[in-house]
């Protein structure tokens, strides 16, 4: 195999673009040769827009073809895992979209399946750990710099959607359709980065809202508290009502705090470390007030960063070169499809909270969590939604 020949199921927006990307050779060990979607518009614009490709209306009809080695799923959330369970036990290798699916019953059935199929490669598309930033982050962590966590902080209040954009579809804003709202549409890969950076937390507490000043039936405000084996915290707050927003992680160790911070034209890294951990220092010190030693290191994005962190260029067509690499080579995935239950267990868990009003230990319990899920659903159809859910 010289390239790896892609099938995309799904072209609406994400899918869309994919499409464009490989079909435009950004990634020189991929070629897309097949597309898939039920819209007769999008196989329409497909046959305009993408020559020399199959096209399908059935995925299935996809996962048949003999000219695609790995399937990308981008379809609705819910119809993830089953789509890329199809496609493993077709032989192929699948990408899946963010989220990993709605709820982690169905995803930890698709990482049984995956972990059988050990010839075929299963990736997620966390494109935001090609970002320079968090991958410095990762690797002053791992490499032990901030030594041991004392807590981690997330405002990422920046994900302004109006009104006009929850009436775009009918799916959006609704149980039935996302499975949620900012937390499982907007929030994936925050949530798998909260988790990449600080590792999982052993408890949580939620606090949703659920349609502040929209027309919705899902949760739009969101505040959760987590709680650490060893004894950390973290609060990880939310919004798409906000403007202008905030987007600012902070990362806190004995060893130093780290600070990533996002406006809409730039991005840097903080990284304040201590010549002598925290624990220590204190042990040793005689004086009132003191300061502790310490360096500072400051990561800036560059344009060209930021271009592609604003979709101007795209971080996505990183994950499709390390997942081809990886088809074709062997080359370790950035973003393993594995993972992609960790951060939906957050979401899961935060809902559950939320829903009960009761601190939640991971893992949560599955078959309670899809319950209330069903409830929320069964009472949209009946339209008995209501902000006090």
């Amino acid at each position: 195999m010289n390239k790896v020949r892609y099938g995309i199921i799904g072209i609406g927006k994400m899918g869309h673009n994919h499409a464009l990307r490989l079909k435009a050779g950004l990634d020189r060990n991929a070629v897309l040769t097949a597309v898939c979607d039920i819209s007769e518009e999008r196989r329409n614009w497909a046959k305009e827009k993408l020559k020399d490709v199959k096209i399908f209306s059935d995925y299935k009809d996809l996962l048949d073809c003999p000219e695609v080695d790995a399937a990308v799923v981008a379809t609705p959330h819910y119809a993830h895992p089953g789509i890329v369970m199809d496609a493993l036990n077709a032989g192929k290798h699948a990408l899946s979209e963010k989220p990993a699916g709605v709820y982690t019953k169905a995803v930890r059935e698709l990482n049984a399946l995956a972990e059988k199929k050990s010839g075929q490669v299963f990736g997620i598309m966390y494109n935001q750990r090609t970002n320079p930033l968090y991958k410095k982050a990762k690797e002053i962590i791992d490499g032990g710099g901030l030594g041991e966590l004392k807590r981690i902080n997330w405002i990422i209040t920046n994900w302004y959607r109006p009104q006009a954009y929850y009436d775009q579809g009918g799916w959006r804003g609704t149980w039935e359709g996302e499975g949620g709202g900012v937390l499982i549409n907007q929030c994936p890969h925050q949530l798998d980065l909260f988790q990449w950076l600080g590792g999982m937390p052993e408890k949580l507490k939620c606090y949703l809202k659920v349609g502040v000043n929209r027309r919705i039936n899902v949760e739009n405000d969101v505040t959760f508290y987590t709680r650490y084996k060893n004894g950390a915290s973290g609060i990880f707050v939310t919004s798409t009502h906000d403007f202008p927003g905030t987007n600012r992680l902070e990362i806190d160790g004995d060893g130093g705090k780290l600070v990533i911070e996002q406006n809409l034209l730039s991005e840097r890294l903080v990284f304040d470390r201590l010549k002598v951990g925290e624990k220590e220092f204190s042990a040793a010190n005689k004086a009132f007030m003191p300061r502790i030693p310490s360096e500072r290191t400051v990561k800036r994005a560059t344009m060209l960063q930021n271009a592609v962190r604003l979709g101007l260029v795209g971080q996505h067509i990183n994950i499709f070169r390390n997942f081809s690499r990886a088809v074709l080579f062997g080359e370790k995935l950035i973003a393993p499809g594995a993972e992609g239950i960790n951060g939906l267990t957050l979401s899961n868990a935060a809902y559950l909270s939320g829903w009960t009003g009761r601190e939640i230990s991971l893992p949560i319990d599955e078959d309670e969590f899809l319950s209330e899920l069903n409830k929320r659903i069964e009472s949209e159809k009946n339209g008995k939604i209501s902000a006090a859910q």
